[in-house]
């Protein structure tokens, strides 16, 4: 019994990935097929997020239609796509592109509000309608509120929160004429909890997360799917903190877990199945972040304490 047991255990943990395998494989490829030849728009298709939804709505079949603030860089993920090596961090999964559309380009600065109802007829004219719009463009602010001006707190929310809400407006109307649709929202997870030195950028998260969690409610009747993805932050910092009192020990691990981040490919194909599912609510992140957004929620006391620690900890160790 003892040997059969040895061989037995491994042959049983080798049939559970191969069922595994074959489950992630087949969910793949279903999401795929749930856009293939839909009108997919994207801002901020240059960045490294932007990238890689391109790549994975790309491989998919969608009708993509790419938004970015600068031409050359637009141009030149249409080149990789046209020559087969788009210019992303990864490839396919299944090694081939299969059959695509040429994506379509158009200029846009989300954070421009006056130029976005002319470019939201530019991309109406593409295909005559959208069927996926992808709100990716962000932009990121850190640094203590006193040194944040008024004016840079406004550039901020045009970009995170005026920018997306003023082009989900102007596209709205196609939906639902047509009765059909799905918007996504790339947040953040600081669209639910705050993180120091991030007021700013955390307040226009808050909103954008308050403003379509409403739209999702008000569209509902018009079969129009409002989807939220907030993972934790893409691009790793690092917080430093002095060692001291349990809070301070508290506050480095659970902000620097929160910091860590995700790899944008995983946050692409997580937006690929979100939208293939009709996910309304989507939060990536490991166990440390959402603890903090569970801490936050039902012990608020227990979570402003260890932040405010840790601003403590952090300001004695700049002065010493």
């Amino acid at each position: 019994m003892g040997i059969l047991a040895v061989f037995a255990l491994p042959l049983l943990l080798l049939g559970i990935s191969g069922i595994i395998h074959i489950y992630q494989t087949v969910m793949w490829l279903v999401s795929k097929s749930a856009v293939q030849n839909k009108v997919v728009v994207i801002t901020d298709a240059i960045s490294g997020l932007g990238k890689e939804c391109s790549r994975v709505f790309h491989a998919g079949g969608a009708r993509l239609v790419l938004c970015g603030r600068t031409w050359e860089k637009l141009e030149a993920l249409h080149d990789g796509f046209i020559s087969g090596r788009p210019q992303c961090v990864h490839w396919l999964k299944t090694g081939h592109m299969g059959s695509t559309y040429t994506p379509k380009l158009i200029l846009l600065d989300v954070s421009d509000l006056n130029c976005i109802q002319d470019v939201a007829k530019e991309i109406l004219n593409c295909y005559g309608c959208v069927d996926i719009l992808i709100n990716n463009a962000s932009m990121k602010m850190k640094g203590a509120v006193q040194s944040i001006s008024l004016e840079l707190d406004k550039k901020i929310m045009d970009a995170n929160y005026f920018g997306p809400i003023t082009l989900t407006k102007a596209l709205l109307p196609n939906m639902i004429s047509r009765k059909t649709g799905q918007i996504v929202l790339i947040n953040s997870i600081q669209g639910k909890i705050g993180v120091p030195f991030r007021a700013a950028y955390a307040a226009s998260k808050h909103a954008a997360e308050g403003f379509f969690d409403c739209l999702r409610a008000e569209m509902e009747e018009f079969d129009i799917c409002v989807s939220t993805v907030s993972p934790t932050f893409i691009c790793s910092y690092h917080h430093q903190a002095a060692p001291g009192n349990w809070e301070a020990s508290i506050w480095k691990f659970f902000f620097r877990k929160v910091a860590y981040g995700v790899h944008p490919v995983e946050v692409a194909e997580e937006v690929l199945r979100t939208v293939s599912r009709k996910k309304q609510e989507v939060l990536i992140a490991n166990p440390i972040p959402r603890a903090a957004v569970y801490i936050r929620t039902f012990f608020p006391e227990l979570f402003f304490a260890i932040v405010a620690s840790g601003i403590r900890e952090k300001l004695k160790t700049e002065e010493e």
